[in-house]
């Protein structure tokens, strides 16, 4: 566990769109942009191959059928995946609220989007495919939650809490990136091993650690009792987990048997790790500025 159990909640902040979506995005996202290059690169058996399908029914125990109005503390963010992506967008709130005052930047709350199947977003629809994934034009995250399971039997993630509160976190980073002004020119230089998109990706992952690094003595609004409790090794090998499992070459190898830089768009298993450790083991934005940075 890893919330507090008497962190408050407000299920407000959430939006539930779960069985009532309809409707492919170009935000940034997790894995979703990497399915959907390595798609127009391999066809879309590459998807299939994954064991990814338009729409993926979500795994049992995590919550699915409940409202998200019945999120209420820390307690049932521990039980339930939905009440977790609540309560770490509350989380992040607490944190990059007061962080970005200190360099001169407002922040404002992004969305939080749950849904199955898929949705109509600014950005376009959005499957499930897609994968979690952040649209500037609306500036919401979007989540179905069977990625969560999918992320552990598709793409070898562990399954721990820190794992999924990594992804959420990730998202948060490309608003971050938004509202300082690094998420321009990332659709100019689309992929490559040096591409603005694959440093738009790794600053994202060093934001995620940046959080986190933060989270369990970061406040709650009102001077209230931090969301999140110190967080274990164990805790922060299962982050590390899930950024080495959306590595570029982790899953250009299990869908082709083989690695090209040339067409990554979110950059390298190691590279996801080592730029998560960055924001978690004392980094700021200066150190997560990975436009600036020589080597990836």
């Amino acid at each position: 566990m890893s919330f507090n159990e008497n962190a408050q909640l407000d299920s407000s902040r959430v939006s539930d769109r779960r069985g009532k979506g309809r409707g492919l995005a170009v935000g940034g996202g997790l894995g979703g942009g990497l399915l959907l290059i390595l798609s127009l690169f391999f066809g879309s058996d590459v998807i299939d191959g994954l064991g990814l399908s338009d729409g993926g029914s979500v795994a049992a125990g995590q919550g699915q059928s409940e409202s998200i109005d019945t999120c209420l503390n820390g307690g049932d963010a521990n039980a339930r995946l939905d009440c977790r992506i609540l309560g770490t967008a509350e989380s992040l709130d607490s944190f990059w609220a007061p962080y970005l005052a200190d360099y001169g930047t407002e922040y404002t709350e992004p969305g939080v989007v749950l849904f199955t199947d898929r949705t109509a977003t600014a950005c376009g629809s959005a499957t499930s495919a897609v994968g979690p994934f952040y649209c500037p034009a609306d500036q919401q995250t979007y989540y179905d939650t069977a990625f969560f399971s999918d992320l552990v039997s598709n793409y070898g993630s562990s399954g721990g809490p820190l794992a999924q509160e990594y992804v959420v976190a990730h998202e948060f980073g490309h608003h971050v990136q938004q509202l300082t002004g690094f998420s321009a020119g990332r659709n100019a230089d689309p992929q490559g091993p040096e591409s603005a998109s694959v440093r738009s990706e790794l600053q994202a992952d060093c934001y995620a650690g940046l959080w986190a690094r933060h989270a369990a003595s970061q406040p709650a609004p009102g001077g209230g009792e931090p969301f999140l409790a110190p967080f274990t090794e164990r805790d922060i090998s299962d982050a590390l987990s899930a950024a080495s499992a959306v590595g570029d070459d982790r899953i250009q190898s299990a869908a082709t048997g083989g690695v090209n830089p040339e067409t990554w768009t979110h950059g390298s298993s190691d590279q996801r790790q080592a730029w998560f450790l960055a924001g978690y083991e004392g980094g700021s934005l200066e150190t997560c500025d990975t436009f600036s940075a020589a080597e990836l």
